[in-house]
């Protein structure tokens, strides 16, 4: 990273209107943004380098290496929300306006920094709401005029950019498979064209034994034509013509439709929809893909519909099926499960690849990240799918055997929260 874009960085968390402090393995200080410097009546320079639990004494110990050891278990993506072992660390401050020091909730978050050694971000719990400050809900630019932004509008434009990425992936995906797409689309065009011309021989041998009915003087003359055109062998592979051509527009249309199915751009809104009917849609996409490199063996449960954005869910199908070709060095097996409890649904890929390194698991949803050979792949397949699965409120979860295999796991809450929250209060005014 440049310098130019490391003060970028550093002015963006000086103005987001949160807390922020970052540390090291240790827990010792390496950075805090200006507003935790303005709510220390500190500089950074004097706490650079000291234990937290020194600059801030009462910080919840316990709670902290709980929360690291966490942490170091399961990854790079540790949760932040929801059971108990995954709440907020509560270390003390004095915020603007206070006489007295109070504990306050911040989240713990895991950051893998240039060197991919594992550092940690303190960010406080909803600070623009705790701190008092002049315009909490604002923030401001230190260039000419100090022009207001409303962070509404930040983060309206944040997840506008974050769709655009997960819309650009997906046809840069598309583009991956175009030439298969083609080749799938191309082969039935191609008999259909073929198809086409027989008939067109035929239908004008056709109209020689019609126009000759007319001519003929006796009937035996009209038969002789008729064996002479083979009329019966004609009147038998029509049949097959016609239906071969039908069976390969039908297959075109099949994977037209699949490609406009699965490439939505304005379907942003959360719908109920059927998983099966994702997945499948998804598998007509990138059967080209699939067809040289694997048997794809689906078992299916029965699902209810799932409140998703279907064509985002199709998205990480297609990541997680295009993974497992890749990972297949000659011939092999992909299998797609699925299953539900009362609140959750979730679908399997699972293939007999080459499987993950384990030291790599826990960076294989590093953006831009990928362990495939040059122009195979972006390295934002797995990224923008978990972003996908974590807007869903859902998780992913891999598990990889050297030589054996790899099988991704991803839940989906049968009922989005916000669903299930309007429920209960219409059942409670009921």
């Amino acid at each position: 990273m440049d310098s130019s874009q490391s003060s970028l960085l550093t002015l963006l968390a000086d103005r987001i209107g949160l807390g922020l402090i970052l540390l090291d393995q240790e827990l010792r200080i390496e950075y805090w943004n200006d507003l935790i410097e303005r709510c220390c009546n500190k500089p950074l320079a004097q706490a650079h380098g000291q234990p937290l639990a020194e600059i801030f004494p009462g910080t919840d110990a316990t709670r902290l290496h709980q929360r690291v050891g966490q942490a170091h278990e399961e990854g790079r993506h540790t949760p932040v929300t929801g059971s108990d072992a995954h709440a907020p660390v509560q270390v003390p401050l004095s915020l603007p306006g206070e006489e007295c020091v109070r504990p306050l909730d911040w989240h713990l978050l895991p950051v893998f920094h240039a060197d991919h050694i594992l550092h940690f971000a303190l960010v406080l719990d909803n600070a623009s709401s705790q701190l008092d400050l002049d315009s909490p809900r604002e923030v401001w630019s230190d260039t000419e005029g100090g022009t207001k932004i409303d962070q509404d509008q930040l983060i309206e434009k944040l997840e506008k950019a974050n769709n655009q990425l997960v819309q650009s992936e997906k046809l840069a995906a598309i583009g991956q498979l175009a030439a298969g797409v083609a080749h799938e689309i191309n082969n039935p065009i191609g008999y259909v064209s073929s198809n086409l011309k027989t008939l067109t021989d035929y239908v004008q041998d056709l109209l020689r034994i019609i126009d000759a009915a007319d001519e003929v003087t006796d009937i035996e003359g009209l038969q002789q034509l008729k064996r002479t055109l083979e009329y019966e062998y004609i009147r038998s592979d029509i049949e097959s013509l016609i239906s071969e051509s039908g069976d390969g527009l039908e297959r075109v249309k099949k994977i037209i439709t699949a490609l406009k199915d699965f490439s939505h751009i304005d379907e942003e809104k959360f719908r109920l929809a059927d998983l099966h009917r994702g997945i499948d849609t998804t598998l007509n996409v990138v059967q080209s893909e699939l067809k040289y490199k694997a048997d794809v063996v689906k078992e299916y449960d029965e699902l209810p519909e799932v409140e998703c954005i279907l064509s985002q869910i199709n998205q990480v199908v297609m990541n997680l099926l295009v993974n497992s070709a890749h990972s297949i060095e000659e011939f092999g097996l992909i299998t797609l499960r699925t299953g539900s409890d009362d609140e959750w649904a979730w679908f399997e890929v699972e293939d007999t690849g080459t499987g993950i390194e384990p030291d790599l698991l826990n960076r294989i949803y590093e953006p831009f990240f990928t362990t495939k050979p040059v122009g195979k792949g972006t390295g934002l397949g797995l990224a923008l799918s978990y972003n996908i699965v974590q807007k869903h409120h859902g998780r992913i979860k891999v598990f990889s055997e050297i030589g054996k295999g790899t099988r991704f796991c991803v839940w989906l809450p049968i009922k989005q929260p916000a669903m299930l929250d309007s429920m209960t209060e219409n059942e409670t005014r009921t």
